[in-house]
Parts: C-alpha cells; structure tokens; sequence
C-alpha cells in the first residue's frame, strides 16, 4: 500500500502559511488603525487647546460641579445675582406635590402649619430668593378660606416674597395619583429596601390625570413662553413631557429626590417607557448621585430608542437632549430658625428634663417620617445589640425616635408602626428599670424649631437610611451643631455618606456593625467629635441648598444661551427650545 503521509504535508504547511499570513495582515492593519486614532486625538486635542473647538460641556462644567463654585458664598443673594445677570426677566415655577405653608382650621380660628419636610426646607428658600410661584396641592383643611379668586395666597405671611398657588384634588385623585401609584408604586420600586411595588391601572389612570392637571397649572401661570420650571420628584413624572408639548421654549429642570433603581428593577412597571419619555421632556434630569443618574440612563438605554452621549450625561429623544445631571441637595446655611433657639446646654436641659432622662444617660436620637426605608427598626437592633455585649451600658444610654406619622392608610405602614412599638415595648421590658426607659418612641409631628432643638440635645444622632436619596436629618443634625460636638451615625445606602465622610458610616443590615460603630460614637472623645464635625459642617456650609439651586440655574442658563447662539448663527435649533446640536458637535470635533 502506498505511503500517502508525504501528501499530507504540503497542504497542512500551506494551511499553517496561510494562517501566518492572516494573522499578519491583522496586525499591520490594527497598527495602521491604532496609529491613526492617536493622531486624530492629538489633533482634536491641539484644537481644543488653540480655542479652534468649543467643547460642549466643559469637564469642570459637568453635573453642576463648576470650579469656580467652591470659591462663591452661596446665598440668596448669589441666587438674586444670577437671575439678575444670567437670566434676565426669567420667571422661576416650582412644582411639587407638598406646599411649603398648610393652612388648618383651628377652632374658629386658621392655623398656619410649616411641613417638617426636606423637600420644603430645601426649596423655601429657593423661592423666596427667586421670588418665583410654586404650584403644590393645597390640602390643609383651610386651605381654599385664604387664597384669592386664582387659588393664590403670597407667602410666607410675615414676609410675602413669592406667590404659592394651589391645585385641588379630588379625594379620588389623591387616592389613585399619590397613594397609589406613587407610593405604592414607585416609591418602593425605586427603594432597595424589599417592600413589593402594587401597580393598579387605576392608579396610574389618576396619576396620568393629576399631572395633566398640574400642567394646564403652570401653563396658566407662565407669564411668558420661556419660563423655568422647577418639578420636583417622584410625583410628576410625566410633567415635563406635558409641559414641553404646550411650553416648547421652556427650560425644565426635573430634580427626583429619591433613588432612582437599575434597570432590571425599573422593568418591574408596567408603564415604564412612558415614564422615561415623560421625564425625558425635561432639559436637565437631576439626581443627588451620579450612580443615580447612571441608572437612569442605562433605563433610558435599554428601553427607549435614543442616542446617549455617557461621556456628557447627555440622552437625545424625540428630536430634544435632556441632559443628566448629579446636583446633591442640602439645606439652608445657617439655618434661620437656628438663631431663635436657646444655646446647646439649655436645649440639653430642657429635652431631658422633658423626657424624664437622668443627667448621666447618654442621649441618641433619630429624626424622620415613619418609613420603611430609614432602618427604625435596626436602630433598635443595634440598640439590643449594644446592650446585650456591653450591659454596663444599661441605664446610661437611651434612644429617642420622633417618628412623624406617614402615609398611615396604607397597610406597609400600618404594619411598620405595629413593629416599631412593639419593638420598643420588647427593649424596654428587657433593658428598663425604675426612672429607665431606654427606647422612647414618639409618634408624633413636630415643628422645624423642636426638631433642631432635639439636634442640639442629642450626643449622637443616628441616620441609619436602608435606601435614601440624599436625606436631610443628617445635614439638619450638623448644622444644629455650632457647639461641634455630637456623633452622626449615617448609613452607607443614604446620598449624604457620599459628602459627609466625617461620619461613621454604617452598613444598616448589619447588626454587629451597628452595635459596633454605636459603642464607637459613646465613646468618642470630644477633640474628635469636634474635628470631624468641623469638616462636616465645612461641607454642608460650602454645598448649601443656593449652590444646589444655582447649580442648576447656571445650567439652565448656559442652555439658553446655546439655543441665543445656534439662531445667531443661522443653526436651526428644535422646537423644544433645547440643545440638539450637543452630541453632533461631539462628533464633528472628533473628526
């Protein structure tokens, strides 16, 4: 039989050659294109730096973090100074679901209420210094006695610098647009915090209704076709969208308080594409974190058809770009109701001697809206934690929690309410004894100055957020703090553990951790108590809620002088009034 092997041999090195061949073509062309990427980016970038090449969003410029900013003392009258200079003649809205003053009936008299809200405390100010109107829902139950045949009341009373209007809402619409879909609907969803979201058709039917309502509102309002408006939260979704269809030259600003989920929780909504199309009516989306804003536009991404610009936070949708901006909120410095309250030692007396606490008990303290998401029920496993390793604790440490009642129809709540107390109760009948309690749970609302007055009694203050935004206690609590003494406490799931460093920053779900990190804050010597709530209230001082608010203004300014200048030069800007030209001027420069 013939030997065939020799046969073989050619074709398997011609193969091998072949091969060889290939693979070296690969790499020559590679190295070609390699090297004339780099020689596009060196030109790109000697243009930049001739000034030949306007970059659409300078990097110092992005997500509201502009150089210069850290230099300014923000205040209302930086605010004034930029309304006044950069936006000329510019009529600021604010839309959101809670209005800043509550008017109730009181016997036969009217009782003014001010919200103990973070939302409120944040834009108050804001508006007062832009003497702007803000449109809420007037649900106070004297509400509709003081506005005038508008629905409009100038407020604050003592100082009328702006003008609240007021929508109403039928007992049908609150019930199906705000505990409905809203809070039973989106707030869950986009809180990590293991609560199921309940969607009902109905509800979103209201929620469509309600914010179709709160627009014709603000169109009603604008005294011109290019207003700024300023929506606020979870609420009003579908704002913007409704907003721009009938105000097209209008800057809207968009700011979502709370966290916004990846996208596969996102997915979980039925009307998901809606929701982003709604939100994508605004110029700028706004959240506290840029991991925020990347969620969101990766939702945007897997969702809609769009063209997204990751390099710019920049989402081009139906013929307009929103850009998406990180603006972390805060709180007014120094806080003005601060300078009506009493010196830190006599506030210390006045809130032992109110809840009964001997003068060697350790004071700690948490602040907020009875909610699931801000971990009440494992500060008071921390508590039990503390107590149980270290029992020389007991009767020299006691937590005092002023939970404001929310939302209390809906059963997650009711249900929460049940636990905390029946926590406390177990806490208490363990660890108390005579003139001991070492839970004191408070349900019950309380005024700004009686919740700054507890800031300044407490010797530690816990913000322990299984999922939060921002959350303004633990900014409130630093603030209080002009004695710079106290321990925040502060979860790594809220916003504020991104600025405030200075705190101990916790992991909520882990018991030892807390109990740990507790005994830590007891303990902590007063020189450094003192230097990490310097820095901390450095931060809060340097990012105020006017930087927050001038932030955005400045990007709503830079916004209208883009759209100025594409007319100016003959570019024919969208219908939207807005920057369409952003992510084709991205591209033309890096040709």
């Amino acid at each position: 039989m013939p030997d065939n092997s020799s046969y073989l041999v050619v074709p398997s090195a011609a193969l091998w050659l072949f091969v060889l061949v290939i693979v070296g073509i690969s790499c020559v062309a590679l190295a070609v294109v390699l090297s004339r990427a780099r020689r596009a980016r060196n030109m790109k970038l000697a243009r930049l730096e001739a000034g030949s090449v306007r970059s659409p969003l300078p990097e110092f410029e992005k997500n509201g973090q502009s150089a210069a900013a850290a230099l300014v003392q923000w205040s209302p009258e930086t605010l004034r100074h930029i309304l006044a200079k950069e936006l000329p003649d510019a009529q600021v809205i604010v839309v959101s679901n809670r209005e800043p003053y509550i008017h109730n009936r009181n016997g036969d008299g009217i009782q003014l209420v001010v919200p103990a809200s973070g939302l409120v405390s944040a834009l108050e100010p804001i508006t007062r210094a832009c003497a702007g109107t803000w449109i809420a829902y007037g649900g106070g139950s004297a509400d509709a006695l003081v506005v005038d045949e508008n629905d409009r009341v100038e407020v604050p009373p003592e100082n009328p610098s702006y003008t609240l209007r007021r929508v109403w809402l039928s007992e049908e619409e609150q019930q199906g647009y705000y505990l409905g879909f809203a809070n039973e609907g989106l707030w869950p969803l986009c809180h990590i915090a293991f609560t199921r979201p309940i969607f009902r058709a109905s509800d979103w039917e209201a929620y469509e209704a309600v914010n179709r309502k709160f627009a014709d509102t603000v169109v009603a309002e604008a005294r011109n076709e290019r207003p700024i408006v300023l929506v606020q939260d979870y609420h009003f979704a579908l704002l913007p969208r409704m907003i721009r269809e009938r105000l097209p030259e209008a800057i809207i600003i968009t700011f979502w308080h709370i966290p916004w989920p990846n996208s596969e929780v996102f997915s979980i909504c039925p009307w998901r594409e809606k929701i982003l199309e709604g939100l994508l009516g605004s110029s700028i989306v706004g959240f506290h974190t840029q991991f925020h804003c990347n969620n969101f536009i990766d939702s945007v991404d897997r969702f809609l058809e769009s063209r997204i610009e990751r390099e710019d936070s920049a989402i081009s949708y139906g013929g307009q770009i929103s850009l998406v901006h990180a603006y972390p909120i805060s709180i007014e410095w120094e806080p003005a109701r601060q300078a009506q309250l009493p010196d830190v030692a006599q506030c210390r007396r006045h809130i032992r001697e109110k809840f009964g606490l001997a003068d060697d008990v350790r004071l700690c303290v948490g602040v907020e809206r009875l909610d699931y998401t801000k971990g009440i029920l494992d500060r008071f496993t921390a508590l039990d934690e503390l107590l149980r390793l270290h029992p020389e604790w007991i009767g020299k440490v006691a937590f005092l929690q002023i939970a404001a009642p929310s939302r209390g129809t809906l059963p997650a709540y009711q249900q929460l309410h049940e636990e905390c107390l029946r926590q406390a109760e177990d806490l208490n009948r363990r660890y108390g004894r005579d003139g001991y309690t070492p839970v004191l749970m408070v349900t019950e609302h309380h005024s700004q100055e009686q919740v700054y007055e507890i800031y300044r009694a407490a010797d530690v203050c816990l913000v322990t957020s299984l999922h939060d935004g921002m959350n303004l206690v633990a900014k409130e609590f630093v603030a209080a703090r002009n004695d710079e003494q106290g321990v925040l406490l502060l979860s790594m799931f809220a916003g504020a553990s991104k600025e405030l460093l200075e705190a101990l920053i916790v992991n909520p779900y882990d018991a030892t951790m807390m109990g740990d990190a507790l005994l830590q804050a007891l303990t902590m010597s007063s020189e450094e108590q003192r230097q990490r709530m310097q820095r901390m209230r450095e931060v809060v001082r340097d990012n105020n809620v006017y930087r927050w608010a001038g932030s955005m203004l400045l990007d709503a300014a830079r916004l209208r002088k883009r759209v100025a200048v594409d007319r100016a030069v003959g570019a024919a800007p969208t219908s939207s009034g807005n920057v369409i030209s952003l992510l084709d001027r991205r591209r033309v420069a890096a040709l």
